[in-house]
């Protein structure tokens, strides 16, 4: 999401697996196959390394992804005065988040490839576990402004959305329905504006 976020479009994905390559590793290649899918990332390459020297007792993963961008595509320092900052999904973490993926509560990738492709929508930023007020501060650092957020705040701001179940979007003033409609049903809301430092 993050890749895709900034405007690049992903080329390979590097896998460092803790795992013994069977059954383990050939799960975790599966899910990774299986989400590039849900995507339509299908020209995406995978490498990946597991551990075939010791007998594993716990599992881990790490996960690098790698793409392409010209500067002119790049959606980094692109918010303006004025920009609404909306955040799509709810902000979940833990066992919640299989739920909410299930029910349509939470961002995911095919939302932002759908946005990032309108002009009137100038950044996007997957929000982790550092919450949306941390987010929207680096989104108007890297433009040189100020993030004003909405009152009252329509969320908690500095709540953890875990594996990145929120979309951050800085879109043009007005376009909140047009984002809406992209977005169908899921929950989005305006948490604040851009604004000159």
């Amino acid at each position: 999401m993050e890749l895709l976020a900034i405007g690049a479009d992903p080329v390979a994905l590097s896998g460092t697996f803790s795992v013994e390559p069977k059954p383990t590793g050939d799960s975790v290649i599966e899910g990774i196959r299986q989400e590039l899918g849900n995507a339509h990332l299908t020209k995406v390459r995978i490498i990946c390394s597991s551990e075939k020297n010791f007998r594993v007792k716990q599992t881990g993963i790490g996960i690098t992804a790698i793409g392409l961008v010209s500067n002119s595509a790049l959606k980094i320092g692109r918010c303006e005065p004025r920009d609404d900052i909306v955040a799509l999904g709810d902000l979940h973490l833990g066992h919640e988040v299989i739920q909410a993926e299930r029910s349509g509560q939470i961002a995911d990738t095919l939302d932002v490839i759908r946005l990032r492709k309108n002009p009137f929508v100038h950044e996007l930023i997957p929000v982790g576990s550092k919450g949306i007020l941390y987010e929207a501060t680096v989104m108007a650092n890297d433009s040189k402004l100020a993030f004003q957020p909405s009152t009252p705040q329509p969320t908690n701001m500095k709540k953890s959305a875990g594996p990145a179940t929120v979309l951050l979007i800085a879109l043009r003033k007005g376009s909140f329905s047009q984002v809406r409609n992209i977005v169908g049903g899921k929950p989005i809301r305006g948490v604040g504006t851009m604004q000159l430092r």
